[in-house]
């Protein structure tokens, strides 16, 4: 054996654990002959005609000296019996009590790699889509705003992992344990699906709807749309990822811990393509809509963008304005209309770049976040902070905006 697949064996001994190892070999018909608590466990594999094809023993002490090595040396059999390499093996066992996640980017890469900041943006989207996915498996009605349903934060802090990536092309790994069974569950007639499934499965359904909506728009499924796994914060952790232009797609695939039954989930590759990715901003919006009603908001921002209203009838000054503002824990630009002084307000804040409050009917509608309704500009900071007197007129108001 080569050096380099006896470092691979090395690095999956170290990670995984002997009862992992067990419950690989329970699922895969081997058995029991022997056990020693805490010491060791003896396994035979039996073959068509009952003969035996394999026979390992499994360390359990794991304070002896040579556990180690003797661990390895068992991962080596076992590889050299299931005809698997030391990375096969390791993602076999890790899956017979955890569903495993595989997001593969498809770009060109001379060497294999991928920007730093692409992998740092990768990451923060895959945590964002596995924290709606999870809200919504344990709410389906959860606005995905303010606390969060209990054990979210305790499956995202403890079930779920970042794991190896594939060879051959870049490839991220989202490990889920699902833990060890109770025996309680296993004596009931329907068992309990654990936590960690029901987030995963959530999130298959999820990305099969978006992808879906995509290409064929169906009203009906956005009435509801947890049932089918969606939430605004999955479909926008996707559009995240979507982001660099040397993307051709991403794919997006399971696969399921042998110990729990299969989900009923159809597509067992889920492709964004750059037809998906471009229709997902309208999937998105309809879903802001819907978790983020219409709601009266005071927002306090940078005026980033001004430009006259020429279409008013009306005889006073009339503008929108462009304001960077924090809406629900992020940055966004928020637009609004303004007139009066309250335009001339908007003139000052913008020349002396100072902040703007502003109150009115917060919502989401053209992809896009906008102050409407009862416009009601608070100018108390801007008189304090510079002495400002209403500024009479429109000089220096330019057409700039984002």
């Amino acid at each position: 054996m080569s050096p380099s697949a006896l470092s691979d064996y090395r690095e999956a001994a170290a990670t995984l654990s002997p009862p992992a190892v067990s419950q690989f070999l329970a699922a895969h018909d081997w058995e029991l002959e022997a056990r020693q608590d805490h010491v060791r466990e003896v396994w035979r594999l039996a073959g068509p005609n009952g003969n035996v094809e394999g026979r390992i023993m499994l360390p359990l002490a794991q304070d002896f000296a040579d556990f180690q090595k003797r661990f390895e040396d068992t991962l080596v059999s076992l590889g050299h019996i299931h005809s698997m390499d030391a990375v096969e093996l390791y993602e076999g066992i890790l899956a017979t009590r955890a569903d495993l996640f595989f997001v593969r980017l498809d770009q060109a890469m001379l060497d294999g790699t991928i920007p730093f900041q692409q992998a740092e943006k990768t990451l923060q989207a895959l945590y964002k889509m596995v924290r709606a996915a999870a809200t919504t498996a344990a709410d389906p009605s959860h606005s995905h705003r303010g606390r969060r349903p209990s054990g979210v934060t305790e499956f995202l802090e403890d079930d779920v992992r970042l794991g190896h990536t594939k060879r051959g092309s870049f490839v991220f790994t989202i490990v889920t344990r699902l833990g060890d069974p109770s025996p309680t569950v296993l004596d009931q007639v329907d068992p309990v699906t654990p936590f960690p499934r029901r987030v995963m499965e959530t999130l298959a359904r999820g990305l099969e709807t978006a992808e879906r909506l995509t290409r064929h728009w169906d009203e009906q499924v956005l009435e509801e749309p947890g049932r089918s796994g969606l939430s605004a914060g999955l479909v926008e952790s996707l559009e995240d990822m979507a982001q660099p232009v040397q993307l051709r797609q991403v794919d997006l695939s399971f696969e399921w811990a042998a110990a729990e039954p299969r989900p009923d989930v159809g597509l067992a590759t889920i492709v964004l393509d750059r037809d998906v990715m471009g229709g997902l901003p309208r999937v998105r919006e309809r879903l802001v809509r819907q978790e983020e009603p219409s709601r009266r908001e005071t927002l306090v921002g940078i005026v980033k963008g001004l430009s006259r209203d020429d279409s008013s009838d009306e005889e006073v000054e009339t503008a929108s304005v462009t304001l960077a503002a924090e809406v629900n824990g992020k940055q966004r630009s928020v637009h609004l209309t303004v007139t009066g002084e309250d335009h001339d307000w908007a003139i000052a804040a913008y020349r002396q770049k100072l902040p703007f409050t502003v109150t009115g009917d917060l919502t989401y509608e053209k992809r896009a976040w906008r102050l409407m309704g009862d416009i009601e500009v608070d100018s108390s900071f801007l008189q304090h902070h510079a002495g400002l007197r209403s500024v009479a007129g429109d000089e220096g108001l330019d057409g700039g905006g984002e």
